[in-house]
């Protein structure tokens, strides 16, 4: 397996806002950033200090249009 290059982003300043669906799963809660130029972090609301994912705008969307579309759920085949 190659090693990836580790890109740093200073998120000091993003503004982290709770996700709509993480109100009633047990405190399990993702946070989104979408205020910093160029990228957008998710990370662990119970873990505000710990490691955040990056992705480019195009890569959230696509994820984002994934999850409408069912791409993810569980023994359920997408558009169904």
């Amino acid at each position: 397996m190659e090693a990836k290059d580790v890109i740093s982003v200073d998120l000091s300043k993003a503004v982290w806002k709770k996700s709509s669906r993480s109100a009633d799963n047990g405190g399990e809660c993702v946070e989104v950033a979408v205020n910093i130029p160029g990228i957008v972090a998710v990370r662990d609301s119970k873990n505000p200090e710990g490691p955040a994912l990056i992705f480019t705008p195009a890569e959230w969307r696509a994820f984002l249009g994934g999850v409408k579309h069912g791409e993810f759920d569980a023994g359920v085949s997408p558009g169904q």
